[in-house]
């Protein structure tokens, strides 16, 4: 599962807060018209793990969260291979190389690795976890569709605006596939806010590979409520829909 480090943008991609122009994405099918979006809508996947406040139990959540995620796109991706849980005890993330005070999920080669803090744990709500994990699962299918890589590989000048652009249709891509995965686990949601807020670390909060609130608002609601990962495809969207 190809996918960009973190630590790469944030450095130098990522911190402006929207491009100057449109920069539509050509002569990269595997972005624009990959086989994934011809799915119709995911399986209804009957998923109720209960997190309980203690390490052992919001362990077992995760297990069981990220099952149900294997279960629900199994049958739509290509070659399908279940992904693993790994938990870890350090604070540095993989990807973007710092350190992470509280809880997080990220994609570390072929696993999923999660670190669990108090935050987590002693939460009676499972929202948090809920969101990080359904989020990270994403880069999942954006791996294993070749979408990943296919990011990687885009041409992009060098002035910065159309990298950023691009970063922000691979983030924003991600958020809906996040909608379509809650939708499909039967997750009710009804605000929205909460969830987005929760699919990544606090120190993530000042970069904006992500794009506008209102932007994400719309690509998370637009998954959720098509319950399909057609309704995905960022690499088509107006540079207004991914600022």
């Amino acid at each position: 599962m190809i996918i960009r480090l973190l630590g790469a943008t944030a450095a130098s991609l990522v911190l402006v807060s929207g491009a100057a122009h449109a920069y539509p994405v050509k002569g990269a099918p595997t972005l624009t018209h990959n086989k994934l979006y011809k799915e119709g809508a995911l399986p209804k996947v009957s998923c109720k793990p209960a997190k309980g406040t203690t390490k052992s139990s919001t362990e077992k959540y995760v297990k069981k969260l990220v099952s149900c995620l294997n279960s629900a796109w199994k049958g739509v991706i290509d070659g399908f291979q279940p992904v693993r849980v790994v938990f870890k005890t350090d604070k540095e993330s993989c990807a973007s190389g710092m350190d992470i005070a509280g809880s997080f999920a990220e994609i570390c080669g072929q696993t999923i690795q999660v670190r669990l803090a108090s935050d987590w744990v002693k939460a009676k709500s499972d929202m948090n976890a809920f969101a990080a994990v359904t989020r990270v699962w994403s880069g999942v299918v954006q791996g294993q569709t070749g979408i990943g890589q296919a990011w990687w590989a885009l041409e992009h000048d060098r002035s910065g605006d159309e990298v950023d652009e691009q970063t922000r249709r691979f983030y924003l891509q991600a958020d809906c596939l996040a909608g379509a995965s809650a939708k499909s686990l039967g997750r009710k949601v009804k605000d929205f806010k909460p969830l987005i807020a929760g699919m990544e670390p606090r120190e993530y909060a000042g970069y904006k590979w992500n794009g506008k609130p209102t932007n994400r608002l719309y690509w998370t609601k637009k998954g959720y409520q098509a319950g399909r990962p057609g309704a995905c495809n960022t690499w088509t969207a107006s540079s207004a829909k991914v600022a």
